[in-house]
């Protein structure tokens, strides 16, 4: 089976630093806030561009941080979209906070920057107080900060970018870590920069924030570790996380280029097939996964079947919106409905993606496509694709 993330040809080429990183942590004992944390956070920072990287324990609770430094209260309101993973979302309501969910455009999977006042006009009309946006880097590609700046700005929102799958990319020329405020990111082991359990940091230039930050990943703490100075929680990033990022950030702008180049090779071979991946003319994409778009009418169970049958794993991110997942049902939608949102979770299918994708396995990964949506039974009573666009 062809890995559909491929860490073990990343460890081999980094292996002899990741020992050595991890045996000097071994040496000095200090498994929490050790030295490799402070020195991981100040190489972060330098490669994002940003005054500030307070690392943590995973990429949901780099969001909740971010929340906390914004003052978020309970009852109300931030827009978010509902395509996208759980974590966007349900940072709100465990801070007793409201998620209002928006359309995303069809072609980057990201916020629909024109749909936004949809959602705020959904929210006030419910009488919830709308305060921000988080916005989502989705599969690499960063969402449109110009546009939901400039819509924030007008209507006196905060911005937070959850850049969990985007670290790595850049709109407009400026790199992820600099789009809002405040950029959180997850370091789980499948993203483009992940380390080997789960880590995530958030990025500013805000002294304040960062400060309120750094106290409550430590239960709020103040001066010294049994003053507390407000409510906080248990958010700190492991030393041996740190040590492994270490390793793995020396390579990480390499890798972006190899990801940059199996897209690329992948768009050339798929094109005439499915939709592909398209990239907003600003935007450039961390590939944390290349998703497609199916046909309309396919049958993506059947088609993941007869891929796996040729040994090429796929996945679906993500099958069920938000919106219409049990908990968060309850919660706004924005006027005008999600149907963009309903018809990417029916079609999207994601396909092996990583730096060491070469050419040849990924005219295996084409083949197999190709004999899928060529088996009459992908497209249920009709017997015969349907013609889509190309990209």
């Amino acid at each position: 089976m062809i890995p559909f993330i491929d860490l073990a040809s990343q460890q081999a080429r980094i292996r002899e630093r990741i020992d050595h990183n991890l045996a000097t942590v071994l040496d000095h004992g200090a498994y929490i806030m050790g030295p490799e944390v402070l020195a991981i956070e100040a190489r972060l920072a330098e490669y994002a561009g940003t005054r500030h990287c307070i690392s943590c324990s995973s990429g949901t609770d780099a969001l909740i941080l971010a929340l906390l430094a914004q003052g978020l209260r309970p009852g109300q309101g931030v827009i978010v979209p509902s395509f996208t993973f759980a974590a966007s979302a349900e940072v709100m309501p465990v801070l007793g906070a409201v998620p209002v969910f928006a359309e995303v455009d069809p072609q980057t999977f990201n916020l629909d920057p024109a749909r936004l006042g949809d959602a705020l006009a959904t929210a006030r009309d419910g009488g919830v107080e709308i305060v921000g946006i988080i916005g989502v880097g989705l599969f690499g590609q960063p969402a449109d900060y110009t546009a939901i700046g400039a819509f924030a700005a007008e209507n006196g929102l905060w911005v937070i970018d959850d850049a969990a799958q985007s670290f790595g990319g850049s709109w407009n020329g400026t790199p992820v870590g600099q789009l809002a405020a405040l950029t959180c990111t997850s370091f789980f082991p499948a993203k483009p920069l992940g380390c080997y359990g789960d880590g995530g940091a958030v990025f500013t230039d805000d002294d304040e924030k960062a400060e309120i930050m750094r106290s409550c990943r430590i239960h709020g703490m103040g001066r010294t570790r049994y003053e507390n100075i407000r409510i906080g929680m248990t958010a700190r990033l492991d030393t041996m996380q740190a040590a492994v990022l270490d390793a793995k950030l020396d390579i990480f702008a390499d890798e972006l280029t190899r990801r940059q180049q199996v897209a690329e090779r992948y768009a050339a071979m798929l094109g005439n097939l499915v939709e592909t991946p398209r990239l907003a003319a600003a935007a450039t994409s961390s590939w944390a996964q290349y998703t497609i778009k199916l046909p309309e009418g396919a049958d993506r169970d059947h088609i993941a079947g007869v891929m796996k049958a040729h040994d090429v794993p796929t996945a679906v991110y993500y099958p069920v919106p938000m919106h219409e997942q049990p908990p968060y049902r309850h919660f706004p939608v924005a006027d005008g409905g999600l149907d963009v949102t309903s018809d990417l979770c029916a079609r999207v299918l994601a396909l092996p993606m990583h730096p060491y994708l070469d050419a040849p396995v990924q005219e295996q990964v084409a083949a197999a496509l190709a004999t899928a949506l060529g088996d009459s039974a992908a497209y249920g009573k009709s017997g015969a694709p349907r013609e889509i666009a190309s990209s």
